[in-house]
């Protein structure tokens, strides 16, 4: 399998382009067949869908809000048939929560857990997606990302390992993938920039471009499960730069 047929980009690494047509151009120029749509995107989906056809394009996932989560379930798995995609993400919660105890990170997977149930009865696969604050110790030394997995224990909630948000949180990603590969389905494609580089970029790089190791990440991350690889910056410089060269690396880097 070639490195780009499981390839993806999370359309959120180039909201700041504008109107959604210009960013698909984008996205075909640069080479990527598919695309990881965000929350707001579901919620117009059959217009969605026309653009991403003229070009194409495929979806390969989705973000969405815990609100849309838990207030319109049916639209949003509407929305999924409508773009033909099976794995569902919801990435963060709010930032006034990302600080909470123990208590909050259980009862959040656990709720994700019945919601993962349901979604799986309509072909849907439900995960979690981490970022760094879900590393912080809450219950002696578990952190809140163990404590969602536990209270989600038994369901099918599935698991978009962020790989550079790790890092970023001080753990070794490969052990965490290796440790709950049962749960990982997809992997958030990013880089890190060299320490003291890209502070107009909170720190990121383009893949390829800073100091992880793609090549043994990309192995790992497929040997745990991830079905999708997906590249995201969360705050490019030149977005469709970004794009192309991440694109590029990855096309041609040897695994």
């Amino acid at each position: 399998m070639s490195n780009i047929d499981n390839l993806s980009i999370q359309l959120y690494t180039l909201r700041s382009l504008g109107e959604l047509d210009y960013i698909l151009d984008v996205v075909k120029e640069a080479g990527y067949g598919h695309v990881e749509t965000v929350s707001s995107h579901l919620d117009d989906a059959e217009n969605v869908r026309a653009k991403l056809d003229a070009r194409g394009l495929k979806v390969s996932s989705s973000h969405v809000s815990l609100a849309a989560l838990r207030e319109r379930p049916d639209a949003v798995l509407q929305a999924c048939r409508i773009l033909g995609f099976d794995q569902l993400f919801m990435p963060a919660v709010p930032p006034g929560q990302r600080q909470s105890e123990a208590p909050f990170w259980r009862a959040l997977g656990h709720e994700l857990g019945e919601i993962a149930q349901r979604t799986r009865y309509q072909g849907i696969t439900l995960g979690y997606h981490n970022h760094h604050w879900e590393l912080a110790p809450k219950d002696g030394a578990k952190t809140a990302l163990e404590l969602i997995f536990e209270g989600a224990e038994g369901s099918p909630l599935a698991w978009q390992v962020d790989i550079a948000w790790l890092v970023r949180g001080g753990v070794d990603p490969k052990q965490w993938m290796e440790r709950y590969r049962d749960r990982v389905v997809s992997a958030h494609v990013k880089d890190i920039a060299p320490a003291g580089q890209n502070k107009d970029q909170d720190g990121w790089a383009d893949v390829g471009s800073g100091v992880l190791d793609w090549r043994d990440l990309w192995q790992a991350a497929r040997a745990a499960g991830a079905r999708w690889m997906v590249v995201e910056h969360d705050k490019p410089a030149d977005p469709a730069e970004t794009a192309r060269a991440s694109y590029a690396f990855i096309s041609r880097m040897g695994v």
